[in-house]
């Protein structure tokens, strides 16, 4: 299956629904200077693709109670696929854990993870992280100020 290829238009529409995905078709439309009918097609088309992968709620994590960001990067015990595997499975179980990434370079996981307080850290790390079989090693980063925070692309 190849590359689905996005025009200036799709890029217009992509862009204006990064910055609010609430608009009605009927505003988007009359944004980008297209009738109603082609701008509903090229939404649906868009979202059939996969170019648009879902609408959410941004939600306010300190207003919310979720006070604390920490990166904690993870070095595994050892590295094998039952071992990732196992580690891969956990991390879809833990709300906390907003993003895991694996890397390349000196640690293994690179975890964004959302607690109330320093105590919900601790208890994370220690009671969650540490005792599973898949991790050897641990270290927390706290967040003191965002200087950004957005996932859309610079389209």
């Amino acid at each position: 299956m190849g590359e689905t290829y996005l025009d200036e238009t799709d890029r217009k529409i992509l862009a204006l629904l990064q910055d609010d995905a609430r608009l009605t078709n009927n505003d988007l439309a009359e944004r980008i200077h297209l009738s109603p009918s082609q701008c509903s097609r090229r939404r649906a088309r868009l979202e059939r693709d996969g170019f648009i992968a879902g609408y959410h709620a941004h939600v306010d994590g300190e207003k919310a109670g979720f006070g604390l960001v920490n990166f904690i990067s993870v070095t595994l015990s050892t590295h094998n696929r039952n071992n990732a595997a196992r580690f891969a499975e956990l991390m879809t179980r833990l709300p906390e854990v907003q993003e895991a990434h694996a890397l390349t370079g000196e640690m293994d996981y690179i975890l964004k993870v959302v607690t109330k307080d320093l105590r919900g850290l601790s208890d994370f790390v220690n009671e969650t992280l540490l005792p599973h079989e898949a991790v050897q090693n641990v270290k927390t980063s706290i967040v003191l100020q965002t200087l950004k925070e957005t996932s859309a692309l610079p389209l």
